[in-house]
């Protein structure tokens, strides 16, 4: 995105390579034009003198929290009270397939070529117990109503087609049992479909598919998509590790809900790509590495009546991704959950509006902004470290449009910020000058307090600030250097330890809700 630029002009530079400090005044002030930025006064003072021991502090307080709370609950989604199991037929892999079906006859009919199954079904309460091993072999169910699909130690591997193939819009619950591991494998290409059939990847489903139990399911995508429905995709428990070679790990059409489990991902395009729909996280583990997206909510067809969005109510995501981490083409709400995206496009990017309301959260981008809305941007509570490329590219941007700061605790460091909205932030921020990567910068009051303890990940030209920690109407001292001692950090910020050794910068006052002292806001 084309972004102007408001650069102020630098007057001082007190440490080698670091320019924090800047005012546009020949008296050391210096006032923004702008209504909703606030004034400030830095000093030229930058004596040299080291800081004395400083302790820590990670308190901060939060605002009203803003968005979505949606957490796609559905008790149709719970296997254990939505489906009532009346048979069960085991599907045995081996040099040929056995096949046990009490059911033959009276609503299940079951055909075998070579090792491809093929089940057709009519009655309901089935489930089907899948194990054994083949190298060149499927399983395709038709089915009129929802079933569970047991897979227990089950090994199949197609030459011709998808592994599992369920053409019914029926919701198959399926059960990883305890202690299994299973595999499926699809072919690089499929020569062997019903005509008129769709089949998008190794595990494909018409309708929804619901995972759960505590076995293991890896999935090898080798013609599109690892595992896909035209439906959704609910992940309650258990462990997916899915590789697509051609496309999406994890592609539905309309949503995906993860509450519980640990999704490992690898893909050649998208971690998770929902076409028309949303995307939830409410617990787990998730750990993507994509050429493409982290996990993305789109509306493909620009569908009227569809309105995207992703909600993060919790759980632990990890992105390492060519495109966007975690994108929304709505609404992207962040409720609470530990999130680091590393990324060449944006870290986190949505459509339209942003709202961060707790968690911990870092977005670093090589190419572009670390977060960046298209709509309004809020942040009421968390911990979010952001970190974008050089100008024009922003750590927090959302253009012209406004920024809100009720609560939490934010740093973003890049070559430009979104400035704050003063009248709509309740939560004092200061706008920095430039730093060196790997730099410790420190900011105390003139009582010693800490307000913020940073070791910057790369080099940059505008740091941004915002905190309950930082007061109106009260002067502050900047260190660059020295180091912590017994400290924890996340992702640079640190959150405990003593500080020490750093020496002095300058200083600034804050004088209204947003101070800026140096470095460059992106106006749109």
């Amino acid at each position: 995105m084309k972004k102007t630029l408001f650069c102020l002009k630098s007057f001082l530079v007190i440490v080698a390579t670091c320019s924090l400090i800047s005012c546009g005044k020949s008296d050391g002030s210096w006032t923004d034009p702008t209504s909703d930025q606030g004034s400030t006064t830095g000093t030229t003072t930058g004596d040299g003198s080291s800081s004395a021991t400083t302790k820590i502090d990670s308190t901060y307080t939060s605002g009203t929290a803003e968005g979505s709370t949606e957490t796609g609950y559905d008790e149709d989604d719970l296997v254990e009270s939505s489906f009532t199991l009346a048979s069960t037929v085991k599907i045995v892999y081996g040099s040929t397939v056995t096949v046990t079906n009490p059911l033959a006859g009276n609503g299940v009919t079951i055909t075998t070529d070579g090792n491809n199954v093929v089940i057709n079904a009519t009655v309901a309460g089935v489930a089907y117990d899948v194990s054994g091993t083949t190298s060149s072999g499927s399983l395709k169910i038709y089915s009129d109503k929802k079933f569970e699909l047991n897979l227990n130690g089950a090994s199949i591997t197609s030459t011709d087609r998808p592994a599992i193939n369920i053409q019914s819009g029926k919701t198959a619950f399926v059960v990883l049992q305890q202690g299994s591991t299973n595999s499926l494998t699809d072919a690089a290409s499929y020569t062997s479909l019903t005509d008129g059939e769709d089949a998008k990847g190794a595990f494909f489903s018409e309708g929804q598919l619901v995972f759960s139990g505590s076995g293991a399911l890896t999935v090898n995508g080798n013609y599109k998509h690892g595992i896909v429905s035209d439906d959704y995709i609910r992940v309650r428990t258990g462990t997916l590790n899915v590789t697509s070679t051609v496309k999406d790990a994890i592609h539905t059409n309309e949503g995906f809900i993860m509450d519980n489990g640990t999704l490992n991902l690898k893909s050649a395009d998208d971690g998770v790509q929902v076409d028309a729909g949303y995307a939830i996280v409410n617990d787990g583990t998730i750990t993507i590495n994509s050429t493409g997206k982290g996990i993305t909510a789109d509306n493909e067809d620009e569908d009227p009546e569809v309105t995207p969005y992703v909600v993060i109510n919790g759980g632990n995501i990890s992105v390492t991704a060519k495109d966007e981490g975690i994108e929304s083409k709505g609404d992207l709400t962040i409720n609470a959950g530990n999130i680091v995206c590393n990324t060449t496009d944006d870290g986190i990017n949505a459509a339209d509006n942003i709202y961060i309301n707790g968690g911990k959260i870092f977005a670093y981008a090589t190419d572009n902004d670390g977060i960046d809305a298209n709509g309004l941007l809020t942040i009421t509570g968390g911990v979010v470290v952001a970190a974008g490329a050089r100008q024009p590219e922003a750590s927090f941007d959302c253009d012209a449009r406004t920024f809100k700061i009720t609560g939490g605790m934010i740093v973003g460091v890049a070559g430009a910020t979104s400035g704050p909205t003063a009248s709509a932030s309740t939560v004092n921020s200061v706008i920095l000058g430039s730093g060196t990567s790997g730099q410790i910068i420190h900011i105390e009051d003139t009582d010693g307090n800490e307000v913020m303890t940073f070791k910057a990940p790369e080099a940059f030209s505008t740091l941004i600030y915002a905190s309950s920690k930082l007061k109106s109407s009260t002067s502050y001292k900047i260190y660059t250097g020295g180091s912590v001692a017994s400290g924890t950090d996340f992702n640079g910020l640190y959150m405990s330890g003593t500080y020490s050794g750093g020496t002095n910068a300058g200083s600034f006052t804050t004088s209204s809700t947003v101070t800026q002292v140096g470095g460059s806001i992106s106006r749109g």
